[in-house]
């Protein structure tokens, strides 16, 4: 049994080296981008990336198709689904300003591969989103013109008839991409500023529709006469809301600018409730007009709002909505080309992805190969793939990344914080600590602190006999650390969790939120239909797994949470969060089987890029494999027992340090040295 530890020592190593975290400096402003970016640019960012031609198209299609008139509480019901999500990107995006949105929140929080395969999904989806949009934005200009840029391609240039391949070379979905990829990598005012002028016109649009829509309204149109208000029942109303919801994907680009905000720790909270409430105000009031103007079982799926002022008698209404629409997808695409590079980026600068991609313009302050390589990229999925397949693919990176964003928060609320202090460190040898006798410690992780007894501040003593001189008078103020059990608690479940490191019973409870999650959606989804389970044990297992959800959340709370935050903070933890994965885990169980394999797919290559680059060229490892000098302190606990902590100095003067309990033998050391001071 002695030989498991050593056998299983290189299988460890190799784990940990998969779920280390990424290390934060000090300072969080610090960054070769330029931080340039209001509030309200931010919103502008947030509502393009959200109101786009799902206005225009997906009020129609659910309206008609799945719902009804009720469609305005099915985008009730998504709206503050979204705001869960939304939450959990507001607090990273003002806590760690940095660009990367998902994929750096679940750096710091969760593991290195876990945050690979988060940005790799993420990469997929905006580069589908874009392409696909610039499709739609193709298709919907031809339409006005009768169709003549496709006719025109077909005959005198070129079409073909494969599979998965679109039927003629899209060129004017790929010549709009790539103009676009163009103007973005002039840096980001410009981006802004074009945000800002597609935006305007298209919220002007939108007050023009529902100011004459309510105009023409006929309350007769909800009647019972028409089919009532939600002629589909209440499970219309919830099949709805799975659609609505991915009208609302969209916002996390606000997270990812944060790192070109001036002043991200309240830019970003701020910009992201207003966008959202924004965004949900459009989609909730269009959707009212249009069932309102005519019945919603009449009304055109392509373009419900065109063809419903035609049907009223206001055809160049038509020609306004057509301008709203091309302005709206126009600032989708905005979104989608402004935060694909920087998620790029902030993986190219990691070591996790190719280092050309890290590289920034010092001029225009923007990654401009990430920019121009992926810009191209998008324009040739669009010119030559057949996206309406694809399409669907989008949910389930979009998904899993609220699901890790959401996990990311409870895991980093209940931890002791480990932002790194490279410029603070004073003491790097035990001769250093005796000439320099002044210094200041360093922030970095250490257990071996005591409380001041006046601040109840975390104190650090190099003394032996000083601090033998305070053991009596401290122990008495003990406070039990973040992430630890609750004093309270103590006495009752002390013996069970209370040797357990801090946050260590939270990431547990996390999993197990997850996985009871996943199994009670799948045997919510599957259970009476695919796996043909009796209704008891149908009932017993949901009660099982709602138990375990239930009982997780309850572990978590009896912890010590982070109380003091200068930024934003998610409400309600755990609570809020562990919703957001239920429902997002939901939704992801909605999805065909064909979008899970395409999935798997592309989570191989991912996996692929990472054991062949990523694992060996990420900076953290690098960081790991630098030598290291030791300088050894010796303090006291509250407990009132001896710690030795061993202080690792890297050559850039950051400090770790690492506890161990002492023996007779370090007390005398501890002695001499007490006595040398």
């Amino acid at each position: 049994m002695e030989t498991c530890p050593r056998s299983c020592t290189p299988a460890v190593r190799f784990c940990q080296k998969l779920n280390r975290l990424k290390t934060l400096d000090d300072d969080m402003m610090a960054t070769s981008l330029k931080r340039c970016l209001s509030t309200l640019d931010l919103t502008l960012l947030g509502v393009g990336g959200m109101v786009g031609s799902g206005l225009y198209v997906l009020t129609g299609t659910v309206a008609k198709d799945i719902v009804g008139p009720a469609v305005i509480i099915s985008f009730i019901i998504a709206g503050l689904a979204s705001l869960l999500a939304a939450f959990c990107y507001a607090e990273f995006g003002a806590s760690i300003p940095k660009t990367g949105s998902a994929y750096m929140f679940t750096y710091v929080s969760v593991g290195e591969i876990w945050a690979f395969l988060i940005g790799w999904n993420v990469i997929l989806e905006n580069m589908i989103g874009g392409a696909a949009v610039a499709r739609a934005w193709s298709g919907y200009l031809d339409s006005i013109f009768n169709h003549a840029i496709q006719n025109f391609t077909e005959t005198h240039i070129m079409q073909w008839n494969v599979p998965f391949l679109a039927h003629y070379p899209d060129l004017l979905a790929a010549g709009i991409l790539v103009v676009a990829s163009f103007f973005i990598s002039f840096g980001v005012k410009v981006s802004s500023y074009l945000n800002h002028i597609f935006s305007t016109i298209s919220m002007v649009v939108i007050i023009f529709i529902l100011v004459f829509g309510f105009i023409l309204a006929e309350p007769a149109n909800w009647s019972e006469k028409e089919g009532g208000f939600a002629p589909f029942g209440l499970s219309g109303i919830l099949a709805g809301s799975a659609t609505c919801f991915y009208a609302f994907v969209g916002f996390d680009v606000i997270a990812s600018s944060s790192e070109e905000a001036k002043n991200p720790q309240k830019s970003v909270p701020i910009a992201t409730a207003i966008s959202l409430g924004l965004a949900a105000a459009a989609y909730i009031l269009v959707s009212t007009v249009l069932t309102l103007m005519v019945p919603w079982h009449t009304l055109d799926p392509n373009s419900a709002l065109a063809d419903a002022f035609f049907r009223r008698g206001y055809s160049w209404a038509g020609v306004i909505v057509a301008i709203g629409s091309i302005c709206a997808m126009n600032t989708v695409l905005l979104c989608n080309l402004f935060s694909l590079p920087r998620i790029v980026y902030a993986m190219a600068e990691d070591g996790l992805f190719f280092s050309i991609f890290a590289q920034v313009n010092p001029i225009t302050k923007v990654p401009v190969n990430a920019i121009l390589v992926f810009g191209v990229l998008m324009a040739t999925m669009a010119l030559v793939f057949d996206l309406e397949a694809l399409v669907q693919f989008l949910s389930i990176g979009t998904l899993l990344a609220y699901t890790f964003v959401a996990a990311s928060v409870i895991v980093l609320r209940f931890q002791p914080d480990k932002t790194s202090s490279k410029g603070t460190a004073s003491t790097s040898s035990t001769s250093s600590t005796s000439s320099n006798p002044s210094a200041e410690p360093s922030d970095a992780p250490s257990e071996s602190r005591t409380i001041n007894e006046d601040s109840g501040e975390l104190k650090q003593y190099e003394s032996f006999s000083d601090k033998l001189q305070l053991v009596d008078r401290q122990a008495s103020t003990e406070r039990r650390e973040v992430g630890q059990l609750k004093a309270y608690w103590q006495p009752y479940l002390g013996k069970l969790l209370g040797d357990c490191e801090s946050g260590e019973v939270v990431g547990y409870c996390v999993l197990t939120i997850i996985v009871s999650s996943v199994s009670f959606c799948a045997v919510l989804e599957f259970g009476t239909k695919q796996l043909h389970l009796p209704i008891w044990s149908f009932t017993m297992l949901l009660v099982i797994l709602s138990l375990a959800y239930v009982l997780s959340l309850a572990l978590i709370w009896l912890h010590e949470p982070q109380t003091s935050s200068k930024t934003f903070q998610v409400p309600l933890v755990p609570l809020t969060p562990a919703a957001s994965i239920l429902i997002n885990i939901f939704l992801m169980m909605k999805l065909s089987y064909l979008t899970w394999i395409r999935f798997t797919v592309w989570i191989a290559v991912g996996l692929f890029v990472y054991f062949g680059y990523g694992i060996w060229h990420s900076k953290e490892g690098i960081r790991e494999m630098q030598p290291k000098d030791t300088a050894a302190r010796y303090v006291v606990l509250p407990s009132g027992s001896l710690v030795e902590t061993v202080q690792s100095v890297q050559p850039d003067g950051q400090l770790y340090t690492s506890p161990h309990q002492t023996n007779p033998s370090t007390a005398s050391t501890a002695e001499e040295y007490a006595g040398n001071r």
